[in-house]
C-alpha cells in the first residue's frame, strides 16, 4: 500500500468515527437504548457512503470492513454511557459533523472519481457521501435535518469537493488536493457556525391578481 492509499485509509476510518459520534449524540439528545445509538451511529458513519456506491454501481465500502463497523458501533456505545458529562451537546454535534462533512466530501468525491465519473458527478457524489449519512440520522431521530437549516451546509461539502476535484485537475498532487479540500469543507462550515452565515432565502410576495378574462 502507497503512503497515499495509507492516508485515504486512515482519513476514511476518522470520518467514520467522527461521524459516529456525531450520530451518537443525535441519540442522546432522544433519550434513545444502547441499540439505538449504535443504530443511528453507524447510520451517520455509513449512510452517504452507502447511497454514493450503490448509486456508482461499486460495492459497499464498509461490507468488507468489520472493524470499521465495529469501531462505530462501539464509539456510539462509548457515548451512551459518556453523553452525560458533555453539558453542551448539541454544540458538540455540530463540530463533530463538520469535522465528518470536510473528511467525507472529499473521500466520496475521490472514490467516485476512482469509480470513473465526471468532474461534476464526483462532485455531486462528494457532497452527498457527506450529507446524507446525517439528513437520515437527522430524519431517524425527528430532527430537522442540518442540510435544510439556513447556515451553511451542503454548500460547505460541494465546495469542498468542488476544491479538491480542481486541484486535482490542475495536478498539484493528491495530498495536497485531499488537504485543501478537506480545509475548504469544514472551513465554510465552521464559519457558518460561528457566524451564522446562510445562502439567502425565498421570500413570499403578494400574490398577482388576474382578471377574469371570460
Amino acid at each position: 500500500m502507497t503512503g497515499f492509499e495509507s492516508l485515504l485509509a486512515a482519513l476514511t476510518w476518522a470520518a467514520v468515527a467522527v461521524l459516529a459520534v456525531a450520530g451518537a449524540l443525535s441519540a442522546s439528545r432522544k433519550q434513545l437504548d444502547p441499540v439505538g445509538f449504535m443504530l443511528v451511529g453507524c447510520l451517520c458513519a455509513f449512510g452517504g457512503g452507502t447511497v454514493r456506491d450503490v448509486i456508482l454501481g461499486q460495492p459497499v465500502f464498509w461490507l468488507d470492513a468489520p472493524g470499521m463497523v465495529g469501531l462505530a458501533a462501539g464509539l456510539a456505545l462509548a457515548v451512551f454511557f459518556t453523553a452525560h458529562l458533555v453539558e453542551r451537546r448539541f454544540v458538540l454535534l455540530l463540530w463533530a459533523d463538520a469535522v465528518g462533512l470536510g473528511l467525507f466530501a472529499v473521500l466520496g468525491a475521490e472514490a467516485a472519481q476512482r469509480a470513473g465519473a465526471t468532474p461534476w458527478v464526483a462532485i455531486l457524489m462528494g457532497t452527498m457521501t457527506a450529507t446524507a449519512g446525517g439528513m437520515l440520522r437527522d430524519i431517524i431521530c425527528a430532527e430537522m435535518p442540518l442540510i435544510l437549516r439556513r447556515e451553511i451546509y451542503a454548500t460547505a461539502a460541494a465546495l469542498g469537493a468542488a476544491v479538491f476535484i480542481a486541484l486535482q485537475g490542475l495536478d498539484v498532487g493528491r495530498t495536497a488536493a485531499i488537504s485543501a479540500g478537506i480545509a475548504a469543507g469544514f472551513g465554510a462550515r465552521a464559519v457558518a457556525i460561528l457566524t451564522g452565515w446562510s445562502l439567502p432565502t425565498y421570500r413570499a410576495r403578494p400574490g398577482r391578481d388576474y382578471p377574469d378574462r371570460r
